[in-house]
């Protein structure tokens, strides 16, 4: 079973990053973190890096309803999606919460993992 959901999109880096923003609104998530490892690997460590950023998405409703179920589910939030330069192009991959969800072993976050999932695969999709 894969880990993400993946895609190849056209465009530039940068407006990979902003249309990917937009599509993540669209399903009502927020971005609360954006990590941008390529700069933090310049100054941590002087390593030259290809563009790469982790975007912490969190959909409210949904982690509410996941942070209900199971306390410690917060370990496993927010939702990242990667935006990164590789030779055949821009690639955006979102962490799959069924594959993820599924080993913490509670069958009451199921029907959670697999709506976050379809929102997340609709988001890659649309780019």
């Amino acid at each position: 079973m894969s880990y993400y959901i993946a895609k190849t999109v056209p465009g530039a880096f940068d407006d990979a990053i902003t249309r990917v923003t937009e599509a993540l609104k669209k399903e009502g998530f927020g971005v609360l973190t954006d990590i941008d490892v390529a700069a933090t690997l310049k100054k941590k460590i002087g390593v030259d890096f290809r563009p790469y950023r982790i975007l912490g998405a969190c959909n409210p409703k949904m982690a509410h309803g996941a942070l209900s179920v199971e306390d410690k589910i917060g370990v496993m939030l927010p939702c990242n999606v990667i935006v990164q330069q590789t030779d055949e192009g821009v690639e955006v991959a979102a962490v799959d919460p069924v594959a993820s969800l599924g080993r913490v072993g509670n069958p009451a976050l199921d029907d959670a993992a697999a709506t976050v999932k379809a929102a997340l695969t609709r988001v890659v999709s649309s780019l």
